[in-house]
């Protein structure tokens, strides 16, 4: 299974990276080991954007931002 990349449609780049050799696949933030869903964890136990940051400094604040931009246009939709 080769790189796959889920990108915004007004950016250039990835907002989420799939790969078999980068933790076995599971949707990770670009260019990091830190799959997303530890940020939704994160948010779900109450803690900040920044408490997720301080623990995982690779991911930055616009990793985050454009993850979650995207998951509120996909739920959003969804609803529709």
């Amino acid at each position: 299974m080769g790189l796959q990349l889920i990108r915004l449609e007004h950016m250039s780049t990835a907002v989420v990276s799939t790969a078999s050799d980068i933790m076995g696949g599971t949707p990770v933030f670009p260019g990091t080991r830190v799959p997303v869903q530890t940020l939704l964890d994160y948010i779900e136990a109450g803690d900040t954007i920044d408490d997720f940051l301080i623990g995982f400094p690779s991911v930055t604040r616009e990793h985050v931002v454009a993850f979650l931009e995207r998951a509120a246009t996909l739920a959003v939709h969804e609803a529709a």
